[in-house]
């Protein structure tokens, strides 16, 4: 009788290589036979799932996209206020933690990857305006009386704060620790009137 394989598990042990080597060793050492080898599988099982690398890189961008929607769900959930909710969700998009730096990289080894593909960057606008757009849906909440240039301008300085943060802590955790990021986002807040 012939064994049935386990095709979650699979998955699960081909997505973990995929986000393990893109944290880890960066975009150039994403290829089918590292992955393979990441997972403890053959390159054919990969080739099954994923057929290619932009395939890799399109897996790796919906596991980021995934992960980070369900935690900023449940963040803006369960924040007190539009204000505690902004601040939380532009926080957990920082590099203060392991995880989160390790999704920064994985995010810059994506954009990187993206450049002269349009495939991958119209991926990349798709998920980042859905960000933009609940970083804009909050500071309404926040500030609801301002106009909306006000809000646009304001959007525009969270999101490249909260991201340019997360990319400099990436490569000198010294500097821009955790402690530094959030005392910038603090800051930054607060100049906008939205602390």
């Amino acid at each position: 009788m012939a064994r049935r394989a386990d095709h979650g598990a699979q998955q699960e042990r081909i997505s973990e290589a995929v986000w393990t080597l893109l944290a880890g060793k960066g975009i150039e050492h994403l290829t089918i036979r590292a992955v393979a080898q990441a997972a403890g599988c053959t390159t054919g099982l990969v080739m099954h799932r994923f057929p290619g690398r932009r395939a890799l890189l399109v897996h790796a961008r919906d596991l980021l996209h995934a992960r980070t929607r369900v935690r900023v769900e449940r963040i803006e959930a369960e924040a007190p206020t539009p204000r505690a909710a902004l601040r939380a969700v532009l926080a957990q998009g920082m590099a203060l933690t392991e995880d989160s730096a390790q999704e920064a990289l994985v995010w810059m080894g994506f954009l990187a990857a993206s450049v002269g593909d349009e495939e991958l960057i119209a991926l990349h606008r798709k998920n980042n305006r859905a960000w933009r757009d609940r970083v804009a849906r909050l500071v309404a909440a926040s500030a609801p009386d301002w106009p909306a240039e006000r809000a646009d301008a304001a959007v525009f300085a969270l999101v490249a704060a909260s991201e340019g943060a997360a990319q400099l802590a990436c490569f000198d955790p010294e500097v821009y620790d955790a402690r530094a990021q959030e005392s910038m986002l603090d800051a930054t807040l607060e100049a906008l009137g939205l602390s």
